[in-house]
């Protein structure tokens, strides 16, 4: 499927604000960007680089008042996520060395403390895909989907004893209970048609079989048409805007929708 997806940020600066954004996607397994756009209103001088987990990031100064970030782009998506039932555990001696982050604690992933309820939730589960199916089942029938009740210092092991939360919060007690049981995972925020309310949505991968597949707690089936934005170890690393000042965040507007009579682009 076509998606055309759509966000603009508006915020308020007090003085001068050293800003990171991250609303980038990239062209990559399971989606190809076919257009993209991007606007700063007021313009400012902008250095795009690549961070430790391959997202693109622009770094630039927000000046005082009034700051606008407008960004668009259509992407071809894959309208299923893959479902692999057989997909085993990789032993962590053959976890290839850049993935080794993912199994460790984080700031607002303490699979360390998790283990136990981990191993509750898997049960009889086959090492791999299945434990991690578990996991996803366990967590959207368990934790109640409400906003408001999480804030942005909210961790798996707050969200384990609350069973409330919402994508976010979802996403790390994944992640958590995963990386107690020695299976890499990592978080991902992007975009996905239908989402209600629309919004920037986030959801987990989990290193199975040789590959990434991803998992959603918050949806009752596997569904499609996401666009990645960006991974990291938890939502420290795929913040869409780090700022290291005085500035408000006044307003955000998304939208994705489906492009109609474009031809799709469909890579082997």
């Amino acid at each position: 499927m076509i998606l055309n997806a759509t966000c603009e940020i508006v915020f308020e600066a007090a003085t001068s604000v050293p800003t990171v954004l991250m609303l980038h996607p990239r062209s990559g397994l399971g989606q190809w960007i076919m257009r993209e756009e991007y606007s700063l209103n007021p313009h400012v001088p902008v250095a795009e680089y690549m961070d430790a987990f391959g997202n693109l990031c622009q770094r630039l100064v927000v000046p005082p008042g009034p700051f606008v970030v407008r960004s668009s782009c259509t992407v071809d998506v894959a309208d299923e996520i893959d479902v692999e039932m057989s997909a085993g555990f990789v032993p962590v001696q053959t976890v290839p060395e850049s993935y080794l982050q993912y199994l460790l604690p984080s700031r607002y992933c303490q699979s360390d403390l998790l283990n136990a309820t981990a191993v509750s939730i898997v049960g009889k589960a086959a090492p791999g895909y299945p434990q991690v199916e578990a996991i996803r089942a366990w967590i959207k029938k368990n934790v109640r989907y409400q906003y408001g009740t999480s804030t942005a210092s909210t961790s798996a092991l707050d969200t384990e004893k609350s069973r409330v939360g919402v994508c976010r919060d979802f996403s790390h007690l994944g992640m958590a209970l995963c990386r107690s049981l020695n299976i890499p995972a990592r978080m991902v925020v992007g975009f996905m048609k239908d989402l209600e309310p629309m919004d920037l949505h986030a959801w987990f991968e989990a290193y199975v079989g040789g590959r990434w597949y991803s998992f959603d707690a918050t949806q009752e089936r596997p569904m499609g048409n996401r666009i990645t934005v960006a991974y990291g170890r938890d939502a420290t690393d795929v913040a869409l805007a780090s700022t290291y000042g005085l500035m408000e965040l006044k307003s955000m507007a998304v939208s994705v929708a489906e492009v109609a009579g474009v031809a799709a682009l469909r890579m082997g």
